[in-house]
């Protein structure tokens, strides 16, 4: 925060010459640090400080007429649409199968294997009863496993519909096309556009201001800052971030009105920088997943060294494989605690739906877990988690 009271933002990097990004999305490993690095660049932009008429020279726009429709649709071809790309989500077949084969669950279908091993040398082989003890018992640990998974799914599928109903639906926004000002979905919008922002309009793109009148935005959904930010059509800070004359996308004008033109669109804008960095950072495992996943290593290594040994034990008393086989296959499983899979879930949905009435909602069971393990919270939005209290 500097000397006038006004928050600092950590700066960010663009590149202006080119249609995409200059960060360069990396793969999701490791990359956590390259993320912090690209956070604390300088931005490097320079069409809030070039006088306006160069700037309508650059952009191949004239203030009074705007652009024509070849140019829009030139624009488009090349940019993509005024829109932020949504993260990657998985398809419902990979969700529900990230759940069948992740932690404890991998342990109970492993187990459920064995089992069906067990029954299968049970029929085959001589001199062993045919029971059928182990097929029920694998029948019954995919069950678990299938049920729990439908059930986990279901929860957090359910938290993310609702989540859903929370996005902005695309709005309309004043632009100047052809001579003409008309009503245009901001998803259609291009670089160049001559667009006009009243009150209470979300800002459509990122927009160097031509003209406004008492213009004031809120930039909190950008830089935390809660204080309503003027706007003026000459100031010319080096920082795009820290100047007066440009007003961001998914900011909000919150008095007075101004026309502007279009600077960037979509994921070249300031906020589309941020979320494609954000979208980058690696997802830490939960206390409780790392937890599960230490349980799971200790049982199977503890139940696989007993089941080895007393397959050496009953081959060294004169058992035949197959039933010193058999028998090694039941200690493993007897040792798998079967039931504690949909106990947790239980327990954790169980606590989501306390938190979900006090409207506090997750989009993985095992984040119940995780808030409670949480020690410390660093926020200078205290009024927000405390209610003022």
């Amino acid at each position: 925060m500097d000397r006038s009271g006004e928050m600092k933002t950590p700066p960010l990097t663009v590149d202006n010459d080119s249609a995409e990004p200059r960060v360069k999305l990396r793969p999701r490993s490791g990359r956590n640090a390259f993320v912090l690095e690209q956070l604390r660049k300088e931005v490097h932009m320079d069409e809030h400080t070039i006088p306006i008429q160069d700037l309508f020279e650059r952009l191949q726009v004239d203030p009074s007429y705007g652009l024509t429709n070849d140019q829009v649709e030139r624009l488009l071809h090349q940019y993509g649409p005024n829109v932020i790309s949504p993260p990657r989500t998985l398809p419902f077949v990979l969700k529900f199968a990230k759940h069948l084969v992740q932690g404890f669950s991998l342990l109970l279908l492993a187990a459920s294997v064995l089992s069906f091993m067990a029954y299968a040398i049970q029929i085959y082989a001589d001199n062993i009863p045919d029971t059928k003890e182990n097929l029920y018992l694998a029948i019954i640990l995919i069950g678990i496993v299938l049920v729990t998974a439908m059930f986990t799914y279901y929860q957090e599928a359910k938290s993310e519909k609702f989540m859903k109903a929370f996005e902005v639906p695309i709005q309309k926004t004043v632009v100047l096309r052809g001579g003409m000002r008309r009503d245009i979905y901001v998803d259609r919008l291009v670089v160049g556009d001559i667009v006009d922002v009243k009150f209470g309009d979300m800002i459509p793109a990122d927009i160097r201001i031509i003209s406004c009148s008492g213009f004031k935005v809120d930039n909190s959904s950008l830089t935390g800052e809660s204080e309503p930010r003027p706007r003026y059509a000459d100031s010319e800070d080096p920082d795009p971030l820290e100047s007066k004359n440009v007003a961001f996308f998914a900011t909000y004008a919150v008095e007075g009105s101004c026309t502007g033109v279009i600077l960037r669109t979509g994921d070249r804008t300031m906020m589309g920088h941020i979320a494609q960095l954000t979208g980058t950072l690696d997802g830490e495992k939960t206390p409780l997943s790392s937890e599960i996943n230490h349980f799971v290593t200790f049982i199977t290594a503890f139940a696989v060294t007993i089941g080895v040994i007393f397959f050496v034990v009953a081959i060294a008393k004169g058992y035949g494989f197959a039933y010193a086989f058999i028998y090694l296959i039941g200690i493993i499983t007897a040792n798998v605690p079967e039931g504690l899979l949909p106990t947790l879930t239980v327990c954790l949905t169980l606590a989501a739906q306390r938190l979900k009435a006090r409207k506090c909602l997750f989009f993985k069971l095992e984040a119940v877990e995780t808030l409670g393990s949480t020690s410390v919270i660093c926020t200078d939005k205290t009024g927000t988690l405390t209610a003022n209290k």
